[in-house]
């Protein structure tokens, strides 16, 4: 019981933290994927080969018809990039 009160502590002081954090990881690769495979014509998971480290939380997933491609850190926060043309890939507003 000790045990969970203390994790429960710990993510109400840092959970500022570590949502800032995931949310500029999934915006960084819904990104980068993004443009690396519509505007690179590479695919996504050789795109995910570009991550930086420490990004490996981060999962991908395409949805080809709209050109565009969601990134998810721990089914908690996910971004997506459109791509559009003449501008490239473009973050998609946050909720």
């Amino acid at each position: 019981m000790g045990l969970l009160v203390l994790v429960a502590i710990a993510l109400a002081v840092f959970w500022s933290t570590i949502r800032s954090y995931a949310m500029t990881g999934t915006s960084y690769g819904a990104r980068v994927a993004c443009s690396c495979r519509y505007a690179g014509g590479r695919t996504l998971s050789d795109c995910a080969k570009d991550f930086e480290p420490g990004m490996e939380l981060v999962s991908l997933s395409e949805d080809a018809s709209a050109k565009s491609v969601t990134a998810r850190f721990a089914l908690m926060f996910s971004q997506t990039a459109t791509y559009k043309e003449g501008w490239g890939c473009v973050l998609e507003p946050w909720d």
